[in-house]
């Protein structure tokens, strides 16, 4: 095997959840775009997780945590097209959206954030990965020429007005000031991405399974069960209530923006709380892939996105010049399966921005073959993949032969399942008594 480049296992509750808030810097290491001067790029393939977000849950009988969600071009974190992206998304009228994204706001703009909504640090963290994946796909590797149209770019959103926010500052950071002509966003109803695929009674198991490992590891968990009741009495409500509302959610928010924890009468909620918390989040990851019962659950979960990926690369590398750079604006419940369905168990759970993405190359003296590339955050990953992990091994390309990811999800994902009589995916969903 290679030297590991994904990050290091991490057992610092405090440095994760830094790591977790992390804005990324356009000077930071990225390896998108290396290849071998006579390789030429094809596509582009974009899986991120939205932006930095307002908590989707409330701690029980506590003030919401004062955030700000307007643009304020001289505040932090700051980039220098903040004012032009809220400029540039005054004027999206023009633009095509599918039902429902034509409702949703274009960006963030409330002096206190509504639940979930994208904060400024969400829309400057996709700014800078879009004028990042600029410099190297546009400037270095001219993917798209200057006169592009709208049927070379694949835009698809869910129907949170974060996800459809993060994609636009992302896109304007890849485009700056793009004819909103030109765009057309497409509305996904799930946040697995699996379009017209999504009945799946198998995955659906795995899920619930998986589930009950969660629920029995914290029934383990003395520590952090004398945690949940400690900061439910500070609160004043029954356990039960305080671990529905997930206060890790707005916990992991007040830390990211310097707000402080509340307090009550009876006491405050405090770092110590955090830790246990976030500890035991790391042990629960820790856990999931070592039983694997999850790994089941993303393999069904995160084959309708790749199918229809490789679909896409394999127009491409027949010459098509449609969808050559595709962008999925998405959450971390589908960023999490398609990373541990390719096999990449180090990647940590994604962060805010976290970015995924497949390249698709052309060896200009061996025109008919293709290769691709795999990176996480900026990071090659594609020697860690489970469908590439050997080919170094006998090959000097820095890359993996575009058959071994076409061969991988039409027939390997369904061996790794153990469904020997399954080599398609309905059958895979439908097995029975697996």
């Amino acid at each position: 095997m290679p030297e590991p480049v994904t990050e290091p296992p991490v057992t610092d509750p405090i440095y994760e959840a830094l790591l977790y808030c992390n804005i990324p810097s356009v000077a930071e290491r990225s390896m998108e775009g290396h290849a071998p001067h006579h390789f030429k790029l094809v596509s582009v393939h974009v899986f991120i997780r939205h932006g930095d977000r307002y908590p989707l849950y409330v701690i029980p009988k506590t003030k919401r945590p004062e955030i700000d969600c307007t643009l304020v071009a001289n505040r932090k974190p700051y980039h220098p097209k903040l004012e032009a992206f809220v400029s540039h998304m005054s004027k999206g009228s023009g633009a095509s959206f599918e039902s429902p994204l034509h409702s949703l706001p274009l960006y963030p703009n409330h002096p206190l954030c509504e639940m979930g909504e994208l904060t400024q640090t969400g829309v400057v963290q996709h700014l800078q990965n879009g004028q990042l994946l600029r410099d190297i796909y546009l400037k270095k590797h001219k993917l798209l020429p200057s006169d592009w149209s709208t049927d070379q770019l694949y835009l698809e959103t869910t129907g949170k007005s974060r996800t459809l926010q993060s994609g636009l500052a992302l896109l304007y950071g890849f485009l700056p000031d793009f004819d909103w002509k030109k765009i057309h966003f497409r509305h996904q109803p799930s946040a697995l991405f699996c379009s017209g695929n999504c009945y799946c009674p198998v995955r659906n198991q795995y899920l619930e399974k998986e589930q009950r490992r969660q629920y029995l590891l914290r029934l383990k968990n003395s520590q952090l069960e004398r945690t949940y009741e400690d900061m439910a009495r500070i609160v004043d409500v029954p356990t039960k209530q305080l671990r529905a509302a997930n206060p890790i959610d707005s916990m992991l928010c007040r830390f990211c923006h310097n707000v402080s924890f509340p307090c009550t009468r009876n006491g405050c909620i405090d770092m110590e709380h955090f830790k246990v918390i976030k500890t035991h989040q790391i042990e629960d990851e820790r856990e999931r892939r070592e039983k694997k019962l999850y790994l089941s659950y993303a393999l069904l979960g995160a084959h309708p996105i790749l199918n229809q990926t490789i679909s896409r690369m394999q127009r491409a590398a027949k010459g098509r010049r449609e969808e050559v750079f595709a962008l999925y604006s998405a959450h971390d419940v589908t960023l999490s399966p398609v990373l541990s369905a390719l096999g990449l168990m180090e990647a940590r759970f994604p962060r805010f921005a976290a970015r995924l993405i497949l390249e698709l190359w052309q060896d200009r003296e061996k025109p008919s073959e293709h290769s691709v590339r795999i990176l996480y955050n900026g990071v090659d990953v594609t020697f860690h993949t489970s469908f590439c992990q050997d080919h170094h091994k006998h090959s000097s390309k820095p890359m993996c032969p575009l058959e071994n990811l076409v061969r991988f999800v039409k027939r390997d994902m369904f061996v790794a399942l153990g469904s020997s009589g399954s080599t398609n995916y309905y059958d895979a969903c439908h097995r029975e008594g697996f």
